[in-house]
C-alpha cells in the first residue's frame, strides 16, 4: 500500500476512533440531560464509528508496526446541545474535507480497499450529520428526539430512525442485520 494512503487511513482510523469513544461519553451526558433518545442516537453513531474504524484498520491488513496516528478531534463535555453541535462540525469536516480528500488520494494510488472503506464512512458521516443536526433542533427546543427506532447497519454505519428500509441504502445489507439501540 502506498506511504500517502497508509498515513490517511491511519488518520481516519485515529479520528473514527476517537470519535466512537466521544460519542459514548456525550451519550451519557444526553441521558443524563433527560434526552434518552439522543443518548441512543450518540450510542448508535459510536457504533457506527468503531464500524468505520474497523474498516480502515482492515484496509491496512497488511501493514505492521508502531506508528504515531495525528488526527483532529474535538474535546469537551458540554452540554447536549453543545456536544451536538461538535458532533456536526465533526461529521461535516469528514464529508466535506477530510474524506474527499483521501478518497482522491486512493483512487489515484488504486487503493481499492482504501477507497472502499472510505466512501462507505463519507456516506453514513452525511448520514449522521443530518441526524445529529435534527437531535440539536428537539434539544434546542426543550425535547428529546422523536424517533420511533434507532438502528445500525454494521456493515457501512448507515443509521435509520424509522426501520423502513428493506435493505441499507449505503451497502445494501439486509435490514435484519441492523442492530437496534
Amino acid at each position: 500500500m502506498n506511504a500517502m494512503t497508509q498515513d490517511n487511513l491511519r488518520s481516519a482510523f485515529g479520528g473514527e476512533s476517537m470519535a466512537h469513544m466521544r460519542y459514548r461519553i456525550w451519550g451519557e451526558t444526553a441521558k443524563k440531560e433527560g434526552f434518552p433518545t439522543v443518548g441512543r442516537l450518540f450510542m448508535c453513531t459510536s457504533d457506527a464509528e468503531q464500524v468505520h474504524a474497523t474498516l480502515h484498520f482492515k484496509a491496512m491488513k497488511d501493514i505492521k508496526g508502531d506508528f504515531s496516528v495525528t488526527s483532529g478531534a474535538g474535546f469537551g463535555l458540554t452540554s447536549t446541545s453543545e456536544n451536538l453541535q461538535g458532533a456536526i462540525n465533526g461529521e461535516t469536516f469528514e464529508f466535506t474535507q477530510m474524506y474527499p480528500a483521501y478518497i482522491a488520494v486512493a483512487e489515484m494510488q488504486k487503493e481499492d480497499s482504501a477507497v472502499r472503506a472510505m466512501k462507505y464512512a463519507i456516506e453514513a458521516e452525511k448520514v449522521h450529520a443530518k441526524l445529529f443536526t435534527k437531535a440539536k433542533e428537539a434539544v434546542d427546543a426543550g425535547k428529546d428526539l422523536e424517533a420511533k427506532v434507532v438502528l445500525l447497519c454494521p456493515v457501512c454505519g448507515y443509521i435509520s430512525l424509522t426501520g423502513e428500509e428493506d435493505n441499507c441504502p449505503l451497502c445494501n445489507a439486509k435490514k435484519e442485520l441492523f442492530k437496534s439501540y
